[in-house]
């Protein structure tokens, strides 16, 4: 199991220091997230100063970019990181779509079929030097001139991971990519009763096997040095368990629990932006299904003994910090003992 890190930057100057760190704590990957930075500008930077370590989105969101500029980006990543670039995609949710980023809200499912084809098309043109000629329903990329072709690479094959929650992304990724992310909202038992039978759908469909594909995720997890501090990172698990728990597309994670109404009722308590009552609704027992609650020298065995034969990279959704390289070197080390 391949163990990774989740990098959030307050400013894109930090960035040099927190990948210099991360590769020195031997971390397999570096993920970016699409939240208060463009996800793909911070590991520009990390890639000038590492040499080793694996750069990805966690995710970018696809639809409002074009598969050219996408591809681009991507393109641009994998030669300046000299084969270490991995493009995470996301559909995001409609009320994202629409009114954060001002665009149409169509088929995600198909249109990000689509748009993996496209990707591929237009670096297979670049690579190859053959004529562009993507058609397909949502998009169409049939012009590709000397002058904007960037030509071909030393590491031309970008994996491609893409994320989601319900069955219908978890086996377009089977069936197409390398890699798919696991939502942190998640259970074992989700990840065995929904995620790894439509994965394996999704393989079927395109004679592929189960180790064609990664699963990856950034995992809750409950711990601390002192106990005052593991009661405060409990409770900043439970406000971000209610804040996921509330969206209605995610309500399957809780459908497997028998707990749907408990999702209706945050849903309605959100809608009301009555946030502060939410996180009471989310009680121990689900806090323990949804998260891996241990003292920090006990956590790597916790971690393995979740996910060892489920997932094939973890995160923690915990925060990286400076001065604790100590604790995440122990971490890394570990796990990678426990689950060979």
């Amino acid at each position: 199991m391949k163990i990774d890190v989740s990098v959030l930057v307050p400013q894109l100057g930090d960035m040099k220091e927190v990948a210099i760190r991360a590769e020195r704590v031997g971390f397999d990957a570096m993920w970016s997230s699409e939240t208060k930075h463009n996800p793909f500008l911070p590991l520009t930077i990390a890639s000038e100063h590492t040499r080793q370590i694996y750069l990805g989105t966690a995710v970018a969101i696809a639809f409002p970019r074009s598969p050219m500029v996408t591809a681009q980006i991507a393109w641009d990543l994998q030669a300046f990181s000299k084969g270490r670039f991995i493009l995470g995609l996301g559909t995001q949710v409609k009320a994202h779509i629409e009114r954060r980023f001002g665009v149409r809200w169509e088929s995600p499912t198909a249109k990000l079929r689509e748009y993996i084809l496209a990707l591929r098309a237009i670096w297979d043109a670049w690579q190859s030097r053959i004529r562009l000629n993507f058609r397909g329903q949502f998009y169409k990329h049939t012009l590709m001139t000397d002058f904007f072709d960037p030509g071909p690479i030393a590491y031309p094959h970008i994996p491609i991971y893409i994320a989601g929650v319900n069955t219908r992304l978890t086996k377009l990724a089977g069936e197409l990519c390398e890699g798919f992310h696991v939502h942190p909202f998640h259970s074992r038992k989700y990840l065995e009763k929904i995620v790894l039978p439509a994965l394996q759908e999704g393989l079927n469909e395109s004679g592929r096997s189960r180790p064609d594909i990664e699963l990856a995720s950034t995992v809750f997890v409950i711990t601390g040095r002192t106990q005052a501090e593991t009661s405060a990172v409990r409770e900043m698990v439970r406000q971000q368990i209610a804040f996921y728990a509330s969206t209605p597309s995610y309500r399957v994670v809780l459908d497997v629990h028998g707990w749907r109404d408990v999702g209706e009722r945050l849903s309605a308590l959100a809608a009301r932006k009555r946030w502060r009552e939410m996180p009471a609704l989310i009680s121990d027992e689900m806090l323990a299904m949804y998260a891996v609650e241990a003292p920090w020298e006990e956590l790597p065995e916790a971690l393995v003994k979740r996910y060892d034969g489920v997932l094939d990279r973890i995160a923690l959704y915990y925060p990286f910090r400076p001065g604790e390289e100590d604790l995440w070197t122990f971490l890394v080390q570990k796990v990678r003992e426990l689950s060979s």
